[in-house]
């Protein structure tokens, strides 16, 4: 599956800050903006698995169904 974000990047005297606009936790911070464009994927991949996660965890025991979702925007 193919998910498509908006990433936002700002030039500040440290470098380059980013931010993914449909996804609160994931930003980043680096010296040069291909780095800052790295880093942002990484930090999505970790907020999509931490929020993986912690679902599960809240879910416990409890029988669920889980399935694909596919969103055209």
């Amino acid at each position: 599956m193919k998910l498509q974000f908006t990433a936002v990047f700002e030039k500040v005297p440290e470098g380059y800050i980013g931010y993914v606009e449909e996804l609160p936790g994931a930003n980043t911070q680096a010296p040069t903006l291909e780095e800052a464009r790295t880093s942002l994927v990484e930090a999505v991949e970790l907020v999509l698995q931490a929020n993986r996660t912690l679902a599960e965890e809240r879910l416990g025991d409890r029988k669920v169904i889980r399935e694909p979702l596919s969103i055209t925007a």
